[in-house]
Order: structure tokens, then C-alpha cells, then sequence
């Protein structure tokens, strides 16, 4: 286990590196905006266009960018240019926050990351033979668990570690490849993380004879994350409910400072503009969105990190970018005690969606 936290560790920084090095995209007249998501089948990329076209509505435009998943986005939003907004999974964040006080690399690596909203819970896709019926049963066996700069990636190996289960092989390969390479005998099963439904397993491909969604029911692993149920019929295959465990997805951004260079002003204004049209039109979201917006709380902030200050700048009800035809919204919440930054954040967005 030591040995894969001090792999991981090494990959976080080897990444920041990578991405700081990078070549930056040539400004064009029109300051670029981008989010990072995730792979094209996940739920990631379908909330990144979401935002997009409510976005495009208003005339702003945010690019939506693939990526590797979780990691890849959050370095992305410290360290690569032009790039205001990525999704992450909350146990990268709680890893990452519990190793920056031991370790310096990781301590740079995330310094200036902001929340910009929390999202929406993420559940632990494990999708195997039917000979596997719990997690225990992937001692010995041949299981995939995402690309090394995926959330799937790091909670895959979390989760492994917390439940005292060795594989005889681990790939590091992406969801796609890792069904077909279930499909095909290659492997006994992988994990996917993400919400459900997620597009991966609407595919009319996967034999619901010969394959299945693992139960994950271990006491710690209910205790660590969040008890989830995947309901019968979420997927062409199953038609049982399964107990699983879950993560939150976030919505992350950087401490622009406006007053530090043109850069950082027009950044902070996408930030500022990008965050106003999500909460402002949250009810259009909720309607003609991926489902899970509708469990969307912008309120549920984790706890460690602080709200970003031009996402606050945009959560003003007199911030000045207004849309043809914006949609009254409701929402509800709970506040907390906090950080001045979150309750500022709490406020505005209770202001804005009700709570």
C-alpha cells in the first residue's frame, strides 16, 4: 500500500510538471474558456456541455475539453493555461489535501484550487463476471482500474486498499478498453466511476448472463464513502437494485487575482460569468440536463476547501450579464459554520436558488 501511495504521490507532481510545460494555445480575439471533463462516455463530459449550452445562451463561450478524468483536471486548473474549470471526485481532493502537509510537491501542486460548486454524487461502478459477488472475490483476479491520471484511477486503489483485496493484475487502461477487455476474457472485472446512468453500460453489448455490477457492502468502505443504491433497470443488464458506495463530484476553478495581469482579470470575469449563469439558471439545468443535476445541492461543500472569489463575484444578484428568457429557479440547502469566503458562497446561492 505504501508503495502505491508514494507511485501516486510521484505521479501528481510528475503531471504539474508536464502541464506546466506545456505550449499555450494562442489567444485569439476571444478570451478561451475551457473545462476540463473526462472520456467521452462518462457523465463528466455530458455536465461540461450542459454548462456549455446554457453557456452559448448567453453568449459566452466555454469549450468543453476530454481528459483523463479527476487528477488530470484538477492539475489542469493549477497549471494549464486557458483552462477556468475542471470536475473532480472529493476523495482526490481529500487525498490530495492529506498529503500536501507531508509532502511539498503536492503542496504546490495545489495551491490557488478553488471550489466553484459542488456537484453531485458519483457512483463505484464495478462491473464483473457473475462469478464475483463481492469485492473479496477480486483476490487473485485479473481487474482494470482506470488510466493513472483518472479519479477512477485513484479510488480504485483506495478502495482496494481499504477492503484488504490484491488482484493478481491491475491494468491501467480506460473504460472502454476495459470492457471490451471484460467482454473479450482478458480481464474479471473493472471499476468505472461515475454517475448513474452512465453511457459506458447502456451498451446492449453487455450479457446480463454472463455479467453483473458488484455489490460493494464492506462496513469500511460504507463508512468512508457515501452508501449508494444503482436502482434496478438503471442499465439494459440489470435488473436488480445493487448497494454500492459513492463520491461527489465538484466543480473546481483558481484564486484569479484580477488585479495581477490582464490574464488573471479575464479569467476571473469567465469564472465570474460562468458561475453566475449556473446559478442563475440551475432550474433549467435541473430540467433539460443530465438527470443528476436534479441531485445537485450547491450548498453540500466539502470540507477543507473554500469557494473560489470570482465565483462569489458572479453569485451577486447584481452582477451585470443578463439572458433573454432567464428561468425563476428553486433549490434547497443548509448552511454551516465556515469559512467567511463559504458563507458568503452559502448566502448568495440561497439568495439565488432558495434554501
Amino acid at each position: 500500500m505504501k508503495t502505491r501511495k508514494k507511485s501516486i504521490l510521484a505521479r501528481i507532481v510528475a503531471l504539474a510538471a508536464l502541464l506546466t510545460g506545456l505550449s499555450l494555445p494562442a489567444q485569439t480575439q476571444e478570451f478561451e474558456k475551457n473545462i476540463l471533463t473526462g472520456g467521452p462516455s462518462g457523465t463528466y463530459i455530458q455536465f461540461g456541455r450542459n454548462i456549455s449550452e446554457v453557456a452559448a445562451k448567453c453568449g459566452v463561450n466555454l469549450q468543453v475539453q476530454e481528459s483523463a478524468g479527476s487528477l488530470e483536471n484538477f492539475l489542469g486548473v493549477r497549471k494549464r493555461r486557458f483552462t477556468q474549470f475542471g470536475i473532480v471526485q472529493s476523495d482526490v481532493l481529500e487525498y490530495l489535501k492529506t498529503f500536501a502537509a507531508d509532502d511539498p510537491g503536492v503542496a504546490r501542486a495545489i495551491l490557488g484550487v478553488r471550489i466553484a460548486f459542488p456537484l453531485y454524487n458519483e457512483e463505484v461502478h464495478v462491473l464483473g463476471t457473475k462469478d464475483i459477488n463481492s469485492l473479496a472475490d477480486l483476490n487473485g483476479k485479473r481487474i482494470a482500474v482506470g488510466v493513472e491520471d483518472s479519479g477512477t484511477f485513484l479510488t480504485a486503489s483506495l478502495v482496494l486498499d481499504l477492503a484488504q483485496v490484491n488482484p493478481a493484475e491491475r491494468l491501467t487502461i480506460n473504460a472502454d478498453d476495459s470492457l471490451a477487455a471484460l467482454m473479450s476474457g482478458q480481464i474479471d472485472a473493472f471499476f468505472y466511476v461515475a454517475g448513474a446512468p452512465t453511457k459506458i453500460f447502456q451498451s446492449q453489448q453487455i450479457d446480463g448472463d454472463k455479467f453483473h455490477l458488484v455489490p460493494i457492502s464492506d462496513p469500511t468502505l460504507q463508512a468512508v464513502y457515501v452508501p449508494a443504491t444503482i436502482p434496478a433497470g438503471a442499465y439494459p443488464f440489470q435488473s436488480d437494485a445493487v448497494d454500492v458506495v459513492a463520491v461527489k463530484a465538484v466543480l473546481m476553478t483558481y484564486e484569479y487575482d484580477p488585479n495581477r495581469n490582464a490574464y488573471h482579470r479575464e479569467s476571473c470575469k469567465a469564472v465570474s460569468d460562468i458561475s453566475h449563469l449556473i446559478s442563475s439558471r440551475f432550474s433549467e439545468l435541473q430540467e433539460t440536463g443530465h438527470p443528476k443535476w436534479k441531485q445537485v445541492d450547491p450548498t453540500a461543500l466539502p470540507p477543507g476547501w473554500n469557494i473560489g472569489s470570482c465565483v462569489n463575484v458572479g453569485l451577486d444578484p447584481n452582477y451585470p450579464l443578463a439572458c433573454e428568457g432567464d428561468l425563476p429557479t428553486t433549490g434547497a440547502g443548509h448552511g454551516a459554520t465556515e469559512s467567511e469566503a463559504n458563507s458568503a458562497y452559502r448566502r448568495q446561492i440561497c439568495a439565488t436558488i432558495g434554501c
